[in-house]
């Protein structure tokens, strides 16, 4: 697979671990220097602006993209020559969407978690066949990567939809493995005999 764009979606926060900033720096200079764009949130607090500001300091393209309501609060990245303002969180996934060609996950909380969740959800309905990745810093995502596996075993998930999450602690990697991969054309249903 191509990529021009990967969207990453990750905290408005910094969270407690130094880490976390460190490897949003790392994926920042790492996309500049693959020449990848980065697609995100279009804020300039956390992780999402210490990411911004490692694509562009390394000479990157940025795409931010926000809801005016959050431009309101004062949180979006002015530093953008590329900073789209839509109405609403939902046209603000859907255009994330459009604009990336694969999508990572660095740490982060509620929003970062569910819009991971919603492009991966897309992804085992057959709404779009591209990549999706964690990156797993300091154990961060262990938790959620161990209740995908109980899912599976439960039979809530398939074994093949499961490998739709790809997971790494290297940045690098991370990019490499989405790069080469190959999402599965499948149904999502289990049993399509259950209602």
């Amino acid at each position: 697979m191509t990529l021009k764009r990967v969207c990453v979606y990750c905290g408005s926060s910094s969270g407690d671990d130094p880490a976390y900033a460190g490897a949003a720096r790392e994926l920042g200079a790492l996309l500049a220097q693959r020449g990848l764009g980065l697609v995100y949130g279009g804020g300039r607090v956390g992780l999402m602006g210490t990411i911004a500001d490692a694509v562009l300091a390394a000479g990157g393209n940025v795409i931010g993209v926000i809801p005016e309501m959050l431009v309101k609060m004062e949180v979006a990245h002015l530093g953008l020559a590329d900073l789209r303002v839509v109405g609403s969180m939902h046209e603000r996934k859907a255009l994330m969407v459009e604009l990336a060609d694969a999508f990572i996950a660095l740490p982060g909380g509620f929003g970062t978690l569910e819009e991971f969740s919603e492009v991966l959800t897309w992804a085992q309905l057959g709404l779009h066949r591209k990549p999706q990745g964690l990156l797993n810093i300091a154990g961060y995502y262990d938790p959620l990567l161990a209740f995908f596996d109980r899912a599976v075993a439960a039979n809530f998930i398939r074994l093949a939809h499961r490998g739709l999450v790809i997971s790494e602690t290297d940045p690098a990697r991370l990019l490499d493995l989405l790069a080469a991969a190959q999402p599965p054309h499948l149904h999502k249903w289990i049993d399509r005999g259950q209602t």
